[in-house]
């Protein structure tokens, strides 16, 4: 007997994913880089999830800016990492959120009809691995009520973010320069913020960008381009220069300077993935300043909590969640452009053309055919 309008809903929504996974299971499209530049929808069979497995119908994804414009365009250097990770075709997409229709006999973590967040690809339909039994599930966690599909596909960056901070060890009233104000450089704003920095500086070449970043958080704006930089921290950090700096450019030549706006004995953080080979005086630059260098990585997290480290992907993704639910943190303010996941090529192109104007891009699976979504407003609805 059905005892609330909720549970309705409930059964609704799985026996509507129910006549989907019977009609069309065994074949999606997805988004592929077939070439360097080169975008299209591949039509493929999906077969059934494995024990460990769920198969999700994606309803919204994130377009990475970072890691999948790099290897779009193919610019990194041959015989390196990005290398090695860009084999075409290439399976676009890691940051999706969908409905659980499916699942595997060993999956307990999450029932049909659950919304999920998963690495999952830009998909109508997509595999996302749970974990082995007694392994961390890495890769799908449930998304609570009071959270938007929008909101909820930041989570891979989110994740990331929190844990380069936790790395960093930022504590409070430590200096932190965030050097880029895409994805990675707003989050770890609000992040540094959040765990105690202050001031919190963005430094960054676009003036829409760094307007972003206020909203943010940011509590003091640099534009690079046009001020000296490294005197402009000096003057905010009343001569101490920074105590941690987080490198999100993802421009091998930006390092050598970024470097220096480290304070003696302080910390430089490469959060973001540099493309590409950098020339340092580690003298200079690091021994005689005694600057500690480390680099941050979604794959750092540990794979399973302990009591010394519990900060998990997962763990670290339900926060996330939660800090969202409770208005702790915000993230429609970084949504620039909206398109269906079938105009997919329209929104890379875009992106190609003019990065700088765009931030959060999300694709689209809810809905049939429609409109492209871009630009941003003042309150954050997109137009």
């Amino acid at each position: 007997m059905i005892k609330s309008e909720k549970e309705y809903l409930n059964i609704s929504v799985i026996l509507r994913v129910a006549k989907l996974v019977k009609r069309d299971l065994m074949r999606t499209k997805r988004v592929i880089f077939k070439r360097p530049r080169k975008i299209d929808l591949e039509e493929i069979e999906l077969p059934d999830p494995s024990e460990n497995q769920v198969l999700v119908k994606t309803l919204a994804t994130l377009i990475s800016t970072g890691t999948e414009l790099t290897i779009l365009t193919g610019e990194f250097p041959p015989h390196s990492y990005w290398a090695e990770v860009s084999k075409y075709p290439f399976t676009a997409g890691y940051s999706n959120v969908g409905i659980v229709i499916k699942r595997g006999g060993n999956v307990k973590e999450v029932e049909i009809g659950d919304r999920v967040a998963s690495m999952a690809p830009h998909s109508q339909y997509a595999l996302a691995d749970v974990g082995e039994p007694l392994k961390e599930p890495r890769g799908v966690v449930k998304i609570p009520e009071g959270v938007s599909d929008e909101e909820a596909t930041f989570h891979d960056l989110a994740s990331t973010v929190m844990n380069s901070i936790r790395l960093a060890r930022v504590s409070m009233g430590e200096s932190v320069a965030v050097v880029g104000a895409g994805l990675l450089g707003q989050f770890a704003v609000m992040f540094g913020k959040l765990a105690g920095g202050y001031p919190v500086i963005s430094i960054e070449l676009s003036e829409k960008r760094l307007k972003i970043a206020q909203k943010s958080g940011a509590t003091e704006i640099v534009k690079s381009d046009v001020e000296d930089v490294e005197k402009k921290v000096r003057s905010i950090t009343k001569g101490r220069m920074a105590d941690v700096v987080f490198e999100v450019t993802g421009n091998p030549a930006v390092i050598p300077w970024a470097i220096q706006l480290v304070k003696p004995q302080g910390r430089f953080i490469v959060l973001s993935s540099p493309r590409g080979p950098t020339q340092l005086d580690f003298h200079d630059e690091v021994n005689a300043p005694s600057r500690v260098i480390m680099g941050t990585h979604v794959t750092s997290q540990p794979e399973y909590e302990t009591p010394y480290n519990q900060w998990t992907l997962k763990r670290n993704t339900e926060l996330f969640f939660e800090f969202l639910k409770a208005g702790i943190i915000k993230v429609n303010h970084l949504i620039s452009h909206k398109y269906p996941w079938f105009e997919a090529e329209r929104a890379y192109k875009m992106l190609i053309e003019n990065r700088a104007e765009a931030m959060g891009v999300i694709l689209d699976f809810r809905g049939g055919k429609g409109k492209a979504k871009v630009g941003f407003l003042e309150t954050n609805i997109l137009k």
